[in-house]
């Protein structure tokens, strides 16, 4: 009898509704909104920007939807290279921070739009066809990717490009918690799209962008308090005894971390940040529409 070989199909799609509902529930506007507060585009780090839009090949005088575009770190530069971009958000914060952006530039051709995942696009004014490229930079944390995916596919007449995470979410700096001892956390969202996509037809293409992050600290108590709350949800399963090894352990990291956050600044500011910025490893996935099998 000779042996099947054939695998039977992965529902990538389950697969992922399932591994979401595990996850903490992701942040909605208004927490977006409280953020926007402290952010502006000179926040995208610069050589994440560039890579991108080199891996993205937009050409000259092609429409963009920037699907998620915060503070416009994407949006900005592309209205700069004159192309007509809707920069979509959920968050009225993140799209006043561009549009003050755009106005002190000068750049016209860009329009914010308040616009979530799980909105009706086309009710929005963002129908089918109806530009030439997608892009969806660090933004699509959806309870449904497989949609989110058939969202941008739709709106794209020639291609679509997306990063998403490889490893830990940026929000858990995984060097946390080893210091603290505590097991590491993982989401490769990215080979859930990648699979998602091949089983769709197409052929996305793969490639890896990293970007650092500095983090703001009034003081070394906000700094133990925030990574406190990161691990939270393993904190009810640790004993006393546990939970004040993590915490020393924490602390003397920090006490060997935490610097001014401008070391050349004229002023004594009071803001700190960790001497070596946290890393995160983006998947850029990217498909031409119009070529599937």
């Amino acid at each position: 009898m000779t042996e099947n070989l054939l695998l039977a199909p992965i529902d990538w799609d389950g697969r992922w509704r399932a591994f979401q509902e595990a996850r903490r529930h992701r942040d909605d506007a208004a927490h977006w909104d409280e953020r926007s507060k402290t952010f502006t585009t000179a926040d995208a780090p610069s050589a994440y920007v560039e890579e991108f839009l080199r891996l993205a090949a937009i050409r000259p005088g092609e429409s963009v939807l920037d699907m998620g575009c915060g503070t416009g770190a994407l949006s900005v530069p592309l209205g700069q290279e004159g192309h007509t971009v809707i920069g979509a958000d959920f968050s009225a914060g993140m799209l006043s921070v561009m549009k003050k952006t755009l106005d002190e530039k000068g750049v016209t051709s860009v329009t914010p739009l308040r616009m979530s995942w799980e909105d009706d696009w086309a009710a929005k004014g963002v129908a089918p066809k109806s530009v030439d490229v997608c892009i969806a930079s660090r933004s699509i944390a959806v309870a449904d990717l497989g949609a989110a995916l058939d969202k941008l596919t739709a709106t794209a007449r020639r291609r679509v490009c997306a990063t998403l995470a490889t490893g830990a979410s940026p929000r858990q700096d995984n060097r946390v918690f080893r210091i603290m001892g505590l097991p590491e956390e993982e989401a490769k969202d990215y080979l859930f799209a990648f699979n998602m996509l091949a089983d769709r037809g197409f052929y996305p293409e793969a490639a890896y962008i990293k970007s650092t992050r500095h983090d703001l600290f009034a003081s070394k108590e906000e700094a133990m308090a925030r990574y406190q709350k990161m691990v939270a949800h393993l904190w009810d399963g640790l004993s006393a005894a546990q939970q004040q090894t993590a915490l020393e352990r924490l602390s003397a990291w920090l006490d060997g971390q935490l610097v001014p956050a401008n070391e050349t600044a004229e002023d004594d500011s009071p803001l700190l940040r960790l001497r070596d910025p946290q890393v995160t490893t983006w998947g850029f996935i990217a498909w031409n529409v119009t070529d599937r099998a």
